[in-house]
């Protein structure tokens, strides 16, 4: 279990399901709700549409700037406490993880003439970012503390001359990082087969790069000897492809759009470059093992929105998605976490854009993410929380040719509450009773330039 905490450290979407991005292009962080869209953006969120998109070639630049935080508070009282040799020991901490990524670009293409037009994405299309956790985790350090806690009492009991060691008596230094992208590469072929009708079918490449590193020291203190207890290292890199195709279809009539997508799943199978490993975990060190094949599968996605043009400035667009993430393989054969979810991942999402005038658009937008979570999925090292987004912006049209996008979105999340009791087996099997918060905080902003030939 030590070391399944270690390695399991994964980086989450920055906004969408479990293992998938939906924030490719700028405009979705200023209005959220683009899947009726005819903008260059529809060749990521509605390729069906841009059968009524700008004719001729056009290109599209977007970078966004993500920040995360990902805590965790754990209270267990009386930790390790045995009758008539330990009184215990409270943990009360909260272990804050940053997440961040560098400058996240994205580029998108179309080109469109008659009735037919072929478009392309290239951007991060799941997780995206690296993750520490400075002083470890709590499920990292509370099993390191019962280790020894276990081990020396043993001793003690056959002889009681030899002293518990107790948390009191040393430190633990621990650090736990990882690195989590799923790079993709979109083409799409979309055709117009009647004045209100189109579709699209098309293909995504998806690279998955990733890795967990970890390193945990405990050490009696100096006055006590000094005495190194534990010193575990874990170095796992992961590389895998993966293939989905993706169909959509447009319907377009005077002021009103209704499209839908559909991305079927895609089947990522990682290996495992492992270069330290503790020795002695068996069955729990599998899953790192060097050569091992792991699972990260991005879930098929189903997209529905529907658009209203109340006049020709003003629109709105309702939307909904559907991640099954229930049938989207997490982790080994015989340990696949996605099983423990309660249902896939329901997303509602609206946004409205006004344009003031020819020059100037504002937009603003919202978005309610469900993951059905239970207490069985949630970890320390992969966590998520449901959560409500919000997102405002605008566009500025410099020319016929040139616009910019410019767009911040924050996401609220809903902190998540996991109880261990005695009756359960408590913390992590340890049976003493106890609970961990997880909560997070997510910003992203992001600019953009759109421009048609």
């Amino acid at each position: 279990m030590l070391m399944l905490a270690i390695a399991a450290v994964v980086v989450p979407a920055v906004a969408g399901g479990l293992m998938t991005n939906t924030n490719y292009h700028v405009a979705f962080d200023r209005m959220m709700a683009r899947g009726a869209t005819f903008d260059i953006d529809a060749a990521y969120s509605n390729p069906a549409g841009l059968a009524w998109g700008h004719n001729g070639l056009q290109l599209s630049l977007d970078f966004q700037k993500p920040w995360q935080n990902r805590d965790v508070k754990t209270e267990i009282p009386n930790y390790l406490a045995y009758p008539g040799v330990y009184g215990g020991y409270t943990i009360d901490k909260k272990y804050h993880g940053k997440a961040s990524a560098p400058i996240v670009p994205a580029l998108f293409a179309s080109y469109k003439k008659d009735r037919w037009a072929v478009s392309a994405m290239i951007g991060i299309v799941g997780s995206g970012g690296f993750v520490e956790y400075e002083d470890g985790i709590p499920m990292f350090n509370t099993l390191v503390m019962g280790s020894i806690f276990k081990q020396t009492l043993a001793q003690h009991l056959d002889n009681p001359a030899v002293p518990v060691v107790t948390p009191e008596m040393y430190t633990i230094n621990s650090n736990v990082k990882g690195k989590q992208y799923i790079y993709g590469g979109q083409v799409n072929f979309t055709y117009k087969f009647t004045d209100f009708l189109a579709a699209a079918i098309g293909m995504r490449a998806n690279y998955y790069d990733g890795y967990s590193r970890a390193n945990v020291t405990a050490t009696m203190l100096p006055q006590l000897g000094g005495k190194t207890l534990a010193d575990l290292h874990l170095d796992c890199t992961q590389k895998g492809w993966g293939f989905a195709p993706i169909v959509s279809v447009d319907f377009h009539k005077g002021p009103l759009t209704i499209a839908a997508r559909y991305e079927f799943r895609t089947k990522i199978s990682v290996t495992n470059e492992t270069s330290q490993l503790p020795q002695g975990l068996g069955s729990l060190g599998k899953a790192y093992e060097d050569g091992e094949h792991v699972r990260y599968d991005m879930p098929a996605l189903l997209s529905v929105a529907a658009r209203y043009d109340f006049s020709n400035k003003l629109r709105a667009t309702l939307e909904y998605h559907f991640f099954d993430d229930k049938n989207a393989k997490m982790g080994i054969e015989g340990q696949y976490r996605q099983k423990e979810l309660d249902h896939g991942t329901h997303e509602v999402l609206a946004g409205v854009e006004y344009d003031i005038n020819d020059r100037f658009t504002v937009s603003l937008g919202g978005q309610r993410t469900d993951y059905g979570l239970s207490d069985a999925y949630q970890q320390n090292t992969s966590f998520a929380c449901d959560s409500y987004s919000i997102g405002l912006g605008g566009a500025w049209n410099v020319s016929e040719k040139i616009r910019l996008n410019a767009g911040y979105f924050i996401t609220i999340y809903s902190d998540y509450t996991r109880e261990y009791t005695q009756a359960d087996g408590g913390y992590l099997g340890t049976k003493y009773a106890g609970k961990d918060i997880y909560s997070r905080t997510n910003n992203v902003i992001g600019f953009g330039i759109d421009y048609k030939f």
